[in-house]
Parts: C-alpha cells; sequence; structure tokens
C-alpha cells in the first residue's frame, strides 16, 4: 500500500462514483447487521490456537477432532458469541493474502492499543505497521499470526451516522507510529485514552 498518496482525482473519478452509487437490493427477505466470524486453515492447529488464546487472549468454546472435521476445528470467542474465529487444520503453506488481505479486532481504549504493541513485541511478534490509515482513521497496530494471516488491532473506526456521511479525505491524518498518531487526531477523534 503506498503510503501518503491520497489519490483525490481516483477517488472521485468515474469508477469511484459507480462504487459509491451500489445500494441494496430492495425488498430483501434479511438483513446482515454485523460480521459474525472468520474461520481461517491453518498448517497446526495446535500452535494456531496457542497463538490465538496465549497472544490475543480469545478463549477456547469447542474442538472438533479429525473425526468431525479433517485436520480438526477450534472455535474460540473474545466476547458473548460462541466464535469470532475459528481454525481449521490442513493447511500446506503460509498465508499470502490471495484470500484475505486481512482480518481486524477492536479494543476499547486507544490505551489498549498501546498496550497490545507491547504485549505482541514480548511475545516475539513483528508488528507490520503502526499508526493511523487513512480511510476510516483507526489507530492500530497490524502484525502476522503463525501462519501469515494479516491481522490488526484498533481503536477508534470512524462511525457513519444515519445520514452515510462520511470524513472527506481532506480530514485524514495518517501516521506511522502510535506516537504520531496521538499527536496529530483528526476532528472528532478526541485523544480519550
Amino acid at each position: 500500500m503506498a503510503r501518503g498518496v491520497v489519490d483525490f482525482e481516483g477517488m472521485r473519478g468515474e469508477a469511484a462514483r459507480a462504487i459509491h452509487a451500489l445500494r441494496p437490493g430492495v425488498g430483501s427477505a434479511f438483513t446482515i447487521t454485523k460480521i459474525g466470524h472468520v474461520v481461517l486453515k491453518v498448517r497446526d492447529v495446535a500452535l494456531s490456537a496457542t497463538f490465538y488464546t496465549k497472544v490475543l487472549g480469545f478463549r477456547i468454546s469447542d474442538y472438533y477432532p479429525d473425526t468431525m472435521m479433517t485436520g480438526t476445528m477450534v472455535f474460540m470467542r473474545c466476547n458473548a458469541d460462541h466464535h469470532g474465529v475459528a481454525l481449521v487444520g490442513g493447511a500446506t503453506d503460509d498465508a499470502r493474502g490471495r484470500e484475505m488481505h486481512h482480518m481486524a479486532f477492536a479494543v476499547d481504549t486507544l490505551d489498549e492499543v498501546f498496550k497490545a504493541r507491547e504485549h505482541l513485541k514480548s511475545c516475539g511478534v513483528n508488528i507490520e505497521f503502526e499508526g493511523r490509515r487513512r480511510a476510516g482513521c483507526q489507530i492500530a497496530i497490524e502484525f502476522r499470526d503463525p501462519d501469515g494471516h494479516w491481522l490488526e488491532i484498533y481503536w477508534g473506526l470512524d462511525q457513519v451516522g444515519p445520514d452515510g456521511a462520511i470524513r472527506p479525505p481532506e480530514e485524514w491524518r495518517e501516521a506511522f507510529s502510535l506516537e504520531d498518531a496521538v499527536r496529530d487526531f483528526p476532528p472528532g477523534q478526541g485523544p480519550r485514552r
């Protein structure tokens, strides 16, 4: 991803206008209210389950042995939902971002992002990015799990109100460290810690 680049012309061009014009189908019989869970294919279920529990704090809800799911399966939760992440064994190679770009986990406070960064470093996890991205303006750290899946822990993702108004690109405040991100908040993203 190009750092520091905001292509205003491309973001407002014909292709962008066509994408922004898309609307939900009329008369749909259902409404999706949240993203429920992600199931990741991994090489070593025990190693990955250890990472997600010991490093990220997920709790195990259920386990399927190989007799129930080829490769075994582990269901993990971070809230009251039975599972938010599940792991299935059988991957033969690292994830290379071909199918999924990344998965992100929200925390309630900015302090937790700083604490997560220090915790991950103490666990030997390499931080791939820290700071603030452009669209959405969340303050985040990004890293990889043992299989190479790109993960993010974030705080402060912009919320879209009923009027559909989003933050204009002119208000984005891209930053490449957590410290820089908190020195230059975009309008409305106060320094709540």
